[in-house]
């Protein structure tokens, strides 16, 4: 097996010294952008030694202009006549893709013939509208950004574009990152599901339901980590990668030990503290963001109770206030799908985003 290296230098190396010559050579004048955005660990950094078995590999997308789309053909035709069979030690011959396994394609070597290179060719809308269902950036409304997927969105502004002829990247930066109305509903959503259930990590543990009080401070804890997404503009990918993602978060490694002792604590006083402690971290950085009024909170008594809150409550109430007169004045509390792990075959596909508005009740 070859030297693992990262997908996004690899796909960026190959596309220098081998994909650009051939467009230079047979398209001189061909205006493109190219890069590995959408889909793949690779595009977000996280792939390793395990993700190469599919869909990995030396590749990359290759826009063109709606004039020049119909060279398509052409251009993937030259593309398999002109690269190598294998680039730094992998393969650049993929299968077909598999109809019975959502398309996906595997590496496979080759040393005669034509390649059949992982390189995608379309036009940026038609890029768009396959992944999030429409190329109109600039006319978002307030549901379609609850029905996309959050994962999807992320995918757009990570990775990296190798060339840019087709200024893309404008494109792309239209949604680098959720309006502020959008973040402040998104932000209300996760400190109300907190408040739901705020004082039954320690009510649980003492009535001696211990899975309970676990599994209510790990959905606690994941709405906090999903804050920490908001406050810093950053999306937050699926939950094959969150946990990841949330380590590399640029946010206080103070609020990160918090949370994660909270999770791996065996005795309730200290899961409490610890989760309790984490709140008022977030807390600050809701303060910080100056996305509402300052919020006044201490960590007390949960009504006179041996439970210990900064009633999130507060932070539920300043958002909707500063949500008066927008289009989610009256929308549920309930954030998008994409924010409960579990529901990426549901919430990435932009088949259901017409339910998934439906579901607002607007």
């Amino acid at each position: 097996m070859a030297e693992f290296i990262k997908g996004l230098e690899l796909c960026e190396k190959f596309f220098n010294e081998c994909a650009k010559p051939v467009i230079d050579k047979y398209f001189p004048d061909l205006q493109y952008s190219a890069g590995l955005i959408g889909y793949g660990s690779d595009v977000l950094g996280y792939d390793d030694k395990v993700s190469r078995d599919h869909m990995w590999g030396p590749r990359f997308y290759l826009f063109l202009s709606g004039k020049d789309i119909d060279k398509k053909d052409e251009i993937f035709n030259k593309f398999a006549e002109n690269l190598p069979y294998t680039y730094k030690g992998y393969s650049v011959n993929f299968t077909e893709p598999d109809p019975n396994d959502n398309g996906v394609q595997h590496p496979k070597l080759l040393n005669k013939g034509k390649v059949n290179p992982l390189i995608f060719i379309q036009t940026f809308d038609k890029f768009l509208i396959d992944e999030i269902g429409t190329s109109d950036l600039d006319n978002i409304a307030p549901l379609d950004w609850l029905a996309f997927s959050e994962h999807r969105l992320l995918s757009f502004v990570s990775g990296k574009l190798f060339a840019d002829k087709l200024n893309i990247k404008n494109q792309t930066d239209k949604i680098k990152f959720y309006p502020d109305t959008v973040k402040l509903y998104l932000i209300a959503s996760q400190w109300n599901i907190i408040a739901s259930e705020q004082a039954f990590v320690k009510r649980c543990g003492k009535v001696g339901d211990e899975i309970g009080s676990q599994i209510i401070c790990a959905r606690i804890a994941e709405r906090l980590m999903r804050l920490c997404f908001l406050y810093q503009d950053t999306y937050a990918p699926y939950s094959k990668w969150f946990g990841t993602a949330f380590s590399k978060l640029d946010i206080d490694e103070k609020l990160k030990a918090k949370i994660n002792a909270a999770l791996k604590a065996n005795d309730l006083t200290e899961r409490e503290n610890n989760l309790v402690e984490a709140q008022a971290l977030v807390a600050e950085l809701h303060n910080a963001s100056g996305l509402t009024d300052k919020v006044d909170y201490d960590i007390e008594s949960y009504f006179g109770r041996d439970i210990k809150v900064i009633f999130a409550d507060k932070f539920v109430d300043a958002a909707i206030e500063k949500l008066k007169g927008t289009g989610f004045e009256n929308i549920p509390l309930i954030g998008t799908m994409s924010q409960f792990g579990g529901l990426s075959d549901f919430a990435d596909e932009k088949v259901y985003y017409e339910q998934i508005k439906r579901i607002y009740g607007v």
